[in-house]
């Protein structure tokens, strides 16, 4: 009898409308807004840092490069910008960050496509994804030292092909502490960080599209060409951006590894946070916004490539 009654006071309670089982203080807007509440508080630390080295220092390069020395409003700063040998200096910035984002570009996306779809053994995949996540963010003073002890005139490869080979590197007019150098070198850290930024676009590659494409009689290339690459190149290209952006705003790496030999915006800039060998502070503010408004464009362009990647894996 006392099974009875239960099953029946339970039936009354599930029968009940969900408004009157849930009490008024859980639907309170006080208890729905305490979680949101302490997630603001958790991103506080972030927010104020962004705030303080990102925000803050970028408003203060954009009033000064509209300013003179003595705070008035100018545009000379801008029209400095086309002084020859600051266009000079961004245009050999933008020849090696281009050339570095488009062979790690495509050197990454090899090596990617290679422990993603090849028939590799397993450790080779996390093995891989370790060592680029470390390597991506191994740059400056480490790196150029690293390059000059392997490169370098004296360097372990240089003297091993001379010494087995009989080849003299620097004979052939290469030279680490040149464009080609400096573009080497940045291949380092461009390589890696494309292999993690493709590798998840690969893995949304869907077995079934390769299926259908052989059921239909298609060749691996016409795959390729019709399904895969279509999928794949907004991913591509807007990574290729990245490391454009990256590498345009390298400085310790070039600046430790050429000194003032080689005439790029970051080192030019330097020069000028140091020593005023523009001799005008504020055209040092309009080469900074250059810069910013460079790597700007370059990461708006990979956002919105990489969304439209979203939208077509989804």
């Amino acid at each position: 009898m006392s099974g009875t009654a239960t099953s029946r006071a339970r039936f009354r309670y599930f029968s009940l409308p969900v408004s009157t089982i849930l009490s008024a203080d859980t639907l309170s807007p006080k208890a729905l807004t305490k979680p949101a509440t302490m997630n603001w508080l958790g991103v506080l630390p972030f927010l104020v840092f962004a705030l303080l080295f990102l925000l803050l220092p970028t408003a203060d390069l954009m009033i000064g490069a509209f300013q003179d020395a003595d705070g008035h409003f100018t545009l000379a700063n801008l029209r400095g910008l086309f002084e020859a040998n600051v266009l000079e200096a961004y245009w050999i910035s933008f020849k090696i960050s281009a050339t570095s984002a488009i062979g790690g570009g495509v050197l990454g996306s090899l090596l990617a496509w290679a422990v993603v779809m090849g028939k590799l053994p397993a450790w080779i995949r996390p093995t891989l994804m370790t060592f680029s996540g470390v390597a991506s963010n191994f740059a400056g003073v480490p790196l150029a030292f690293a390059f000059l002890a392997t490169l370098g005139r004296m360097g372990l490869v240089t003297i091993l092909l001379k010494s087995l080979f009989g080849v003299n590197l620097y004979a052939t007019g290469f030279s680490i502490l040149s464009f080609v150098g400096l573009a080497l070198t940045y291949l380092y850290f461009q390589i890696p960080l494309m292999v993690l930024i493709v590798t998840p676009a690969l893995d949304g590659l869907k077995k079934e599209w390769r299926e259908a494409s052989d059921c239909l009689g298609g060749t691996p290339l016409q795959y390729w060409r019709y399904v895969a690459l279509p999928v794949l190149w907004p991913s591509m290209a807007g990574a290729m951006l990245l490391l454009f952006a990256n590498a345009f705003g390298a400085v310790a790496t070039a600046y430790a590894l050429t000194g003032s030999s080689l005439n790029i915006v970051p080192i030019l800039l330097y020069a000028q946070i140091r020593g005023d060998v523009l001799h005008n502070p504020n055209l040092g503010y309009a080469m900074a916004l250059g810069m910013i408004v460079i790597t700007g464009l370059a990461n708006l362009g990979y956002m919105l490539l990489r969304s439209r990647s979203e939208r077509r894996s989804a």
